[in-house]
């Protein structure tokens, strides 16, 4: 074999793993958002849990803001206290909707959904991925909801397209990063009373533990150290900063962007390897 031949043998082995890696990434894109399509539809067939799981954040802010708005129990600054919780009752709204999203996983074991899921050739990344983006879709239409009660009772809101932009962004990946932790308990749980239990003592923690109706600055030391280890904090810091024309963001968009990147890929690579698990 000539020298040309041996040059040519490595340019075209490299050719063929760029073409299959590229056909490898469009069929696990392809099999992600077929996952998604398959969630989104139930949701349009019963669209009525997205407006009740926005009633207990709404009560928040009409009942909790007004009254604490009102004898000014909490510094916040040089913004109202209505202003400074808004986001935060958007980001517990997010919450609210993902933490509960895995018991979706325990009904399908249960009709034997996920089995069919299993045995085909789908990804097992893919299908978590999937559900973590229909799950974030699902958070947009509450920060629709939020918006919208936090100009009728006159927040200061940022209407530029940049702000609205990043807000989605943040919605979206708040909701894909807790509905992924989610079904990571699903996973490991198993059964419906187990998850709705764990899902109860999880929620309301997470949701006292960060900066969503309080600064971090006034928490005691061991509570400062549990809100800079919640997600849920930094998905608020994020709003926070995009959702009021006065910005109040701690961290900066950029590491909070950051932070739930990276804590919502580790939790989809966790699950897709619990996934098969909740058969067992």
């Amino acid at each position: 074999m000539t020298s040309l031949e041996h040059a040519e043998q490595p340019a075209g082995s490299v050719k063929l793993m760029e073409q299959y890696f590229a056909a490898s990434s469009i069929r696990f894109i392809k099999k992600t958002f077929y996952i998604v399509e398959i969630e989104l539809r139930k949701l349009r067939h019963d669209p009525t849990e997205l407006f009740t799981r926005a009633l207990q954040p709404v009560l928040w802010m009409l009942i909790f803001g007004e009254v604490f708005a009102q004898i000014r129990a909490i510094p916040t600054g040089t913004i109202g206290y209505l202003d400074f919780m808004a986001p935060g009752i958007l980001a517990q709204s997010v919450l609210f909707v993902s933490i509960f999203y895995g018991i979706a996983i325990i009904w399908e074991r249960d009709l034997g959904i996920v089995h069919k899921f299993l045995v085909s050739p789908t990804p097992r990344a893919a299908l978590v991925l999937g559900k973590a983006i229909s799950a974030g879709v699902r958070g947009l239409s509450q920060a629709i909801i939020i918006y919208i009660l936090s100009f009728i009772l006159g927040v200061n809101l940022n209407w530029s397209a940049e702000a609205l932009g990043g807000i989605l962004i943040f919605v979206f990946l708040g909701s894909a990063l807790f509905s992924t932790f989610s079904l990571i308990i699903a996973c490991i749980v198993k059964t419906r009373e187990r998850f709705m239990g764990i899902g109860q003592i999880l929620t309301m923690p997470l949701f006292f533990a960060s900066n969503a109706i309080y600064p971090i600055s006034i928490m005691p030391s061991w509570l400062k150290f549990l809100a800079h280890g919640n997600p849920l904090t930094y998905v608020v810091d994020a709003l926070r900063g995009l959702m009021l024309a006065e910005s109040t963001a701690v961290y900066g968009l950029t590491a909070d962007f950051f932070i739930l990147t990276a804590v919502t890929t580790l939790l989809v690579f966790i699950g897709s390897r619990l996934y098969p698990n909740v058969v067992v």
